[in-house]
């Protein structure tokens, strides 16, 4: 059995190196602000589906974006880690230490993870807060009832016959944000709308999201 994963440092003998490049020389070059949206929400709640959307228009109105998602990780960085809730904090910690180092990039990065547990969405939002970035908890929030409908990987199904154990929403706990900082009921707003709402709260926030190109 693999050793406990640990956060503490391990490696010695190393010194933080800065560079010559601000964050606002960045900023500058780019044209915006970088920021994470972190999207959090059951299985089927249309995180992906909102994620996708929202960077392709970002990218139509030239800013930079890029999207982290939650399956698509565990193909290559997380591919190590199962669905425990230790590998599922494992996992959280090192996508927000990714989305950490983009956003200091100056990119507007779109993550969305299923995240079910509060203290590790928090750890996220420290560690940009520590670091004077811009992070936004977005809540893509849908009724059990309404995601089982959805069901797009046929999880629910599985789960539902005990053939997936610790599935988020049926035999594992997911803990709502208290409060988010977007909050997007999508059994009642439509895709389009809840990226509009999105970009409203963007520009409130002072990151460039009007057309650049136009």
């Amino acid at each position: 059995m693999p050793a406990a994963m640990t956060t503490e440092q391990v490696a010695t003998n190393i010194t933080w190196h800065e560079g010559t490049v601000s964050r606002e020389e960045r900023d500058k070059n780019l044209g915006q602000k970088g920021v994470t949206l972190w999207l959090t929400g059951l299985s089927g709640s249309g995180k992906s589906t909102i994620a996708v959307a929202l960077e392709q228009v970002l990218l139509q109105r030239g800013r930079h974006a890029y999207r982290l998602d939650g399956d698509n990780v565990r193909h290559g960085l997380n591919k190590n880690l199962g669905f425990s809730a230790e590998d599922r904090t494992e996992n959280v910690r090192r996508v927000g230490e990714v989305a950490k180092l983009f956003c200091d990039a100056g990119l507007i990065t779109l993550a969305s993870f299923i995240s079910p547990y509060r203290a590790d969405r928090d750890l996220v939002r420290e560690l940009h807060e520590t670091a004077n970035l811009l992070f936004l908890e977005v809540y893509v929030d849908v009724p059990v009832s309404v995601a089982e409908t959805r069901d797009p990987k046929g999880l629910y199904k599985k789960a539902r016959a005990g053939e997936i154990k610790g599935f988020t929403g049926i035999d594992d706990p997911y803990e709502e944000p208290d409060p988010p900082d977007i909050h997007l009921r999508t059994d009642e707003l439509s895709v389009e709308d809840s990226v509009r709402k999105i970009l409203d709260i963007l520009e409130e926030k002072g990151v460039a999201v009007p057309n650049k190109n136009g």
